[in-house]
């Protein structure tokens, strides 16, 4: 009997061991949970260089992808380039010692002798002032015995002068003026008069272009070129500030010094892209002393 009761009980202790929920070991782990940092990103301004049209392949200077604030400059010559002011200020420091020099031995002004060299070259982007150092267009002509390059001006492939040095351009267009008969009314004008002289070339047929002269005086007045013929003549000319008067009616006005289109729109209550279309322009380069239409 006392056997039995033993036995009952051994069971009844078996049976509440099996049936317990807990866990006599922990068979699993709680993870363990790591927070990956994340990099800061910060916005950083990218300078992008700008490609221009017509510009040299050396030049090394960059420009940034903030649209520029100062007027660019159509310059129409024997290479048909466009260019900003900043680069046309660069040509002039290159080569104002040059013309001044010239004024001195062959008595052209170097105020005209810049401001030719800065439309016809192209402040020195044109292709001839690239290839062949030449900044006036000068062809060959009889006798020139130095290199030559062809190139498409008035007829295809016709020979122009090459230079070893963009200075023996400026020398050659000296002696271009100096020594043909009918520029020979220009030596009797003031050196210093080169509103006259900008007139001058044009009658005597250094151009075709009728605003050849204004393009001139334009780029003589914007840039200050007369301060390197005060130089030489040691003077302190400076010339008084035109005021042009739109007349009531008119249909055009005329490009002055610190316009751009976006001026022009408000000043004459019309879009940048109205004016763009009333003129056929592809882009904004305007030019001291250019026309357009406004109405």
């Amino acid at each position: 009997m006392m056997k039995t009761k033993i036995a009952l009980f051994l069971l009844a202790l078996l049976v509440v061991g099996c049936t317990s929920s807990r866990p006599v070991v922990r068979t699993t782990t709680k993870p363990k949970v790591t927070t990956k940092k994340q990099p800061v990103t910060q916005n950083k301004s990218v300078t992008k260089p700008v490609t221009k049209s017509g510009e040299s392949k050396n030049n090394t200077s960059t420009h940034t992808s903030t649209p520029k604030t100062d007027t660019q400059v159509s310059l129409e010559a024997t290479s048909n380039v466009k260019t900003y002011a900043e680069e046309i200020q660069m040509y002039v420091d290159n080569f104002k010692e040059i013309a001044k020099n010239n004024m001195k031995t062959h008595g052209i002004p170097a105020s005209i002798t810049l401001a030719q060299g800065i439309l016809e070259s192209g402040a020195g982007k044109g292709k001839l002032a690239q290839s062949a150092n030449n900044h006036f267009g000068i062809k060959c002509h009889t006798g020139w015995t130095g290199e030559s390059v062809k190139h498409d001006d008035d007829a295809a492939q016709e020979c122009f002068r090459k230079y070893e040095h963009p200075s023996e351009s400026y020398r050659d267009h000296s002696l271009f003026l100096t020594s043909r008969t009918r520029y020979s009314n220009l030596f009797k004008l003031d050196k210093g008069d080169y509103e006259s002289w900008a007139k001058g070339l044009k009658a005597a047929g250094y151009a075709t272009d009728v605003k050849y002269p204004d393009k001139l005086i334009g780029l003589i007045e914007r840039f200050e070129l007369y301060k390197y013929d005060n130089e030489v003549l040691s003077r302190d000319f400076k010339p008084v500030k035109k005021e042009v008067i739109l007349a009531q009616g008119a249909d055009y006005y005329t490009i002055q010094q610190g316009d751009t289109l976006y001026s022009l729109s408000r000043r004459f209550n019309l879009t940048v892209d109205d004016l763009k279309k009333l003129n056929n322009m592809s882009d904004n380069a305007i030019s001291i002393g250019q026309q357009i239409k406004i109405k």
